[in-house]
């Protein structure tokens, strides 16, 4: 059924299509047609301190501004990410700006942080009905220069925290300038260390710990690598998503629209991901747990990246390609993990 669906949505624009995909299955949950209303059941696992129903999630850049939260997870997700969102709404990048790459199961996207800003998002989430596990991701406005970064990091933070059971912290997307130059050294910890003592503040205040996690990309050296867990480590950071999108595109070369700007998702990055998750695992132990996103096609996609280190997955271009199927798919095999 779905793969029916999946070539008539393919046969749309790649935004259009995308757009259409999730107000179809908005107006499904509503009509109750998609037949499950809470998450697939499974072995409980406590990450960050949060007992998630299983390990699979949704990763943040399907749903930016928490429209769709309720019919995404009536799919079964055990936890959803949304966002990225900013402190004030932006358009993004112009169109095209989206691309499918069908014979590589693959997506380039140079969306750039496209949302309608925190009040907006906020309102979506104060309207859903879901009661699962919530992470809200946050970044900085395009217009914001790096140097004053961590002022837009701050304000999302303050914003989200009383809806989110967990933030995180993108300093990875390829389509904001100056973005990833966060993820290394002396940037890496002024940021963290800033919001970190936010948190306490804010932990103190309200009375609840909501853990921050940062998502980082998978361009990154086994130098990179050992410095940014050091980091990590040093300001006691709650968890580590692995990875975003890459800049890498060599196994897309030879495609049509192989070569456009912007980050490649899906099964050309399903082993670098695996890999990055191993080199951060060696670092961190267990100390700081990762969840593993990227390139995640099937089910032993999945358990790939649970057994090099990650505790949680996320799902993002596999559930474009494969559809609500593969949700099960690797929450059964997440059992074997």
């Amino acid at each position: 059924m779905y793969s029916l669906l999946r070539e008539l949505l393919f046969l749309l624009p790649p935004e259009f299509s995308h757009h259409t995909a999730l107000k179809a299955l908005k107006l499904a949950y509503h009509a109750g047609l998609n037949g499950q209303a809470a998450p697939l059941l499974a072995t409980p696992v406590e990450v960050m301190g949060i007992k998630f129903p299983n390990r699979v999630g949704l990763a943040a850049g399907l749903d930016k501004n928490g429209e769709y939260i309720d019919a995404l997870a009536s799919c079964g997700f055990g936890f959803i990410e949304i966002g990225t969102v900013t402190p004030r709404p932006q358009p993004g990048n112009p169109h095209p700006r989206l691309f499918r790459l069908k014979s590589a199961k693959a997506i380039i996207n140079r969306m750039g942080f496209n949302n309608h800003g925190l009040e907006y998002l906020l309102g979506q989430v104060n309207k859903a009905q879901y009661q699962g596990i919530l992470g809200i991701n946050i970044g900085k406005n395009f217009d914001t220069a790096v140097e004053r970064a961590v002022d837009d990091y701050l304000i999302g933070l303050r914003k989200v925290y009383p809806h989110a059971d967990y933030v995180t912290l993108n300093i990875s997307s390829p389509n904001t300038p100056g973005l990833r130059s966060l993820q290394y050294g002396d940037e890496l910890k002024r940021l963290l260390t800033a919001l970190k003592q936010e948190q306490a503040i804010l932990a103190d205040q309200q009375g609840r710990y909501v853990p921050l996690a940062v998502k980082v990309a998978p361009d990154l050296n086994a130098a990179d690598i050992a410095g940014m867990a050091e980091v990590l480590l040093d300001c006691e950071l709650d968890a580590l998503i692995a990875t975003n999108t890459t800049l890498d595109k060599t196994a897309v070369a030879s495609l049509a629209q192989g070569a456009e700007q912007g980050g490649l998702s899906g099964q050309p990055l399903t082993a670098r991901s695996t890999e990055v998750i191993h080199l951060f695992y060696e670092r961190l132990g267990t100390q700081i747990p990762i969840i593993g996103v990227g390139g995640i096609m099937s089910a032993q996609d999945a358990l790939a990246k649970l057994q090099a280190g990650a505790a949680l997955v996320q799902i993002y271009t596999g559930f474009i390609y494969a559809g609500p199927s593969l949700i099960k798919a690797c929450v059964h095999a997440s059992e074997s993990a």
